[in-house]
């Protein structure tokens, strides 16, 4: 029996012995000649004027791996059109010219009855070109033909194929479309997107019914067809015959359910005649098999709009009729002897790619985030604070609530998420709307423009009051303080960054709140004056310059890319933290010049309170247990040293924050101790310094000998006295603190009051 090839039209051969013009095909005929299994039989060229010009190679190559009588019917001989192309950015392509060929998966787009494309590669074309030789092409057509004819060239867990090409157009419609779909408030329209040079994006938009836009109105129809098994991958259809012919081809029957779907609201009363919508788009959910005895693997989704009204397609199709002014169904029609008729084929269809916008989940399965997040608010929604919610709305991690009573400011476009039109708006109505904009509203921001601090406000105290985690950026005292006083709100942390921006800090409550930010930030400051780490950590700015004319209208200069930076390390480093039961305290030094980053983590303590009155007293078990250590190496003398902390009359706290040493002239016996001065100035002010001014002086400690509890003697109440008289200058209160035997801890204090 004769084979049959294919015959390839606009093309004709190759005069003589005259050569290609192409170097490529040159070299791809030299490496023929070359080849034991390959046999040249013509070589032939695009006639004039056929764009764009081609070359030919007709060859017959012998494969020694394909199994004879394989079940796919790949044939040990082939015959091959290799055709080259002017365009080196291209890659040669491969054509089967015998009629009978195989339809197989691996196949690049072609005409059912035309020559089959065998598609080679899995690299994009750019990656294949970068190493390709005919010689290795050559061998690569081997390959293809052997791997294919024994069933291994798709692997068992290589996905199964679409049904159709990829489209140069792309449907996009909304994550809650199925919502949208349902409310009869609601209609849809089709919104042209920019249009590119390899395709155009619509969106399907819904508006309110009562909005009638001049274009643009749909009725979309969605059909979920039978099972078909990969195979052939289709061009798109030109119109509504031929994809009602290639689904058929497949064995799937896709008229009916249309015409079903025609008429799903027609009743038997009819549906009056209206205005026409302006097209009609079919979006198609076909399940697609590895093999006939396979389950479903993937579910191919591809959209055709068809520029017609749908009741118009229902009458084209037979499905309907038009009577009086209404239209029927199509068994009225058929009472009527009205015939079902075939202009339906003839309807032109543009086929495009349907994309969903993402919904929470997939924003989150898209960033490798399992979590779903907790209901949060978010103290602060400035540089820092703009930034960790458009990163964690784009992970789809938490569901926010924003507070801020700042406005957006032009010098704020520096570092902020804003944009220029944002310029007046409030910051928590502007990361809520860029929030929605960036999510098509499936990470939604609520904004309070208010002082996080006044939980008077009844939204402010409801927002909190619900909070499983509180996020404090607001670069400032007033609201970490604060916090911790209240009982009914979810675990807190505190996010900043440090003066020069250089450094990043983070503080987490545990789970059970019961080491709050308070005692955070204290031991905090005591890392940083104790700590070599901490000598430049909170130094000044890198500039200043006034953003107003008020004499507060300062603002400190800040990169953004450092805002950047330090800004995805808080963010992800937040959402690690919610994993976690206990507090933390991190802090990351990063070096502007290398972009090498130190960590430092401090460990947590607990806190003790002490009731004094207005004014109570808050230490945390390492300061303790430093001060019961150094009494123990004192014994059997009496020793003590300076308190730091700071006073803070908004809180109405005062926080021990770190104890200094007995000084190197101070004098202690079994009975008495006189602290001495020789370095404790320098001392203090360096703890000032490192901790931008937060920390002095605020107090004395000393120890009682063994055998004495922490009970203070008349001379302690006598100094604690003359302390007080001092500190009357600044207006201030002094500590006294007493360490005795058994762990006995008590502190005093004195002021002088009017």
């Amino acid at each position: 029996m004769t084979t049959q090839y294919h015959e390839l039209i606009n093309v004709a051969e190759l005069p003589g012995d005259a050569q290609f013009s192409l170097p490529r095909s040159n070299a791809l005929l030299s490496a023929v000649g070359r080849h034991r299994d390959y046999r040249l039989i013509n070589r032939l060229q695009s006639v004039a004027g056929i764009e764009p010009a081609i070359e030919v190679l007709i060859v017959d190559v012998q494969c020694h791996g394909v199994p004879s009588r394989n079940p796919v019917g790949i044939e040990f001989r082939e015959r091959l059109a290799l055709c080259i192309t002017a365009d080196d950015s291209k890659p040669v392509e491969v054509a089967a010219m015998r009629q009978g060929f195989p339809v197989l998966i691996h196949q690049n787009m072609g005409v059912r009855d035309g020559p089959a494309s065998l598609c080679l590669y899995f690299e994009p074309d750019e990656e294949v070109l970068r190493t390709w030789t005919p010689q290795r092409f050559l061998r690569r057509i081997q390959w293809w033909l052997e791997m294919s004819a024994r069933g291994d060239l798709h692997a068992a867990d290589q996905p199964v194929e679409n049904l159709f090409f990829r489209s140069r157009y792309e449907l996009v419609i909304p994550w809650n479309f199925a919502s949208l779909e349902a409310d009869g408030a609601l209609r849809p329209i089709a919104q042209r997107g920019p249009e590119r040079a390899d395709g155009l994006t619509c969106f399907m938009r819904f508006v309110p019914r009562h909005q009638r836009p001049a274009q643009g109105t749909l009725t979309h129809i969605e059909l979920t067809l039978p099972p078909v098994v990969q195979g052939f991958i289709e061009r798109d259809p030109a119109n509504l015959g031929q994809l009602v012919d290639s689904l058929a081809g497949k064995g799937v029957d896709l008229l009916t359910p249309l015409k079903t779907s025609l008429v799903a609201d027609v009743g038997p009363e009819g549906v009056p005649v209206a205005p026409a919508e302006s097209l009609v788009v079919l979006i198609l959910h076909i399940p697609v098999a590895r093999d006939a005895e396979g389950t479903s693997m993937r579910m191919t989704q591809r959209a055709f709009a068809i520029s017609v009204d749908i009741r118009a397609l229902g009458v084209a199709t037979g499905a309907l009729l038009v009577h009086e002014n209404k239209y029927f169904r199509d068994g009225a029609a058929a009472a009527l002897g009205v015939p079902a008729g075939d202009a339906w084929r003839s309807y032109l269809i543009l086929s495009m790619e349907v994309l969903r916008t993402n919904d929470a989940a997939a924003f989150r399965r898209q960033s490798s985030i399992a979590d779903e997040g907790p209901i949060g608010v978010i103290v602060g929604a400035g540089s820092l604070g703009s930034q960790l919610l458009n990163l964690w709305g784009r992970s789809g991690w938490g569901r926010w609530t924003a507070i801020d009573k700042d406005h957006v400011k032009p010098h704020n476009l520096v570092r902020h998420v804003a944009f220029s039109e944002h310029i007046g708006m409030s910051k928590v109505d502007v990361v809520a709307q860029l929030a929605s904009a960036a999510s098509d509203g499936a990470m939604a921001v609520q904004g309070i423009v208010a002082n996080a601090t006044d939980t008077s406000s009844e939204p402010v105290g409801q927002a909190l009051k619900a909070a499983q985690l509180v996020v404090d950026a607001s670069a400032g005292l007033g609201y970490p303080r604060y916090c911790a006083q209240l009982d009914d709100v979810g675990r807190h942390v505190s996010v900043f960054l440090t003066p020069d921006s250089n450094g990043a800090v983070l503080m987490a409550e545990d789970q059970t709140r019961s080491i709050r930010l308070r005692t955070l930030e204290a031991q905090y400051y005591r890392a940083l004056v104790r700590k070599p780490w901490g000598e430049h950590h909170l130094e000044g700015s890198l500039a200043t310059f006034w953003s107003g004319a008020s004499c507060r209208d300062i603002s400190v200069a800040l990169p953004y890319s450092r805002v950047l930076a330090h800004a995805a390390t808080l963010g992800e480093q937040v959402v690690a933290t919610c994993g976690r039961q206990a507090a933390q305290i991190r802090v990351w030094q990063r070096d502007p010049t290398s972009g090498a980053v130190a960590v430092h983590d401090v460990q947590p303590m607990a806190e003790r309170k002490f009731d004094l009155g207005d004014l109570p007293v808050f230490i945390d078990e390492g300061v303790i247990a430093d001060l019961r250590a150094a009494r123990q190496q004192a014994l059997p003398a009496e020793t003590g040293g300076v308190l730091l902390g700071y006073i803070d009359f908004n809180v109405k706290a005062i926080v021990i924050v770190d104890a200094l040493a007995a000084p190197p002239d101070s004098k202690g016996t079994r009975s008495w101790f006189e602290r001495g001065t020789e370095g404790l100035a320098a001392a203090v002010a360096e703890a000032a310094r490192r901790t931008a001014g937060i920390v002095g002086y605020v107090g004395e400690w000393h120890s009682h000998p063994a055998g004495h509890d922490a009970a203070p003697s008349g001379h302690d109440l006598i100094q604690l006295a003359e302390l007080a008289m001092r500190m009357h200058e600044d207006g201030l209160p002094v500590l006294q603190l007493i360490v005795g035997d058994n762990d006995d801890l008590r502190i005093m204090r004195g002021e002088v009051r009017p």
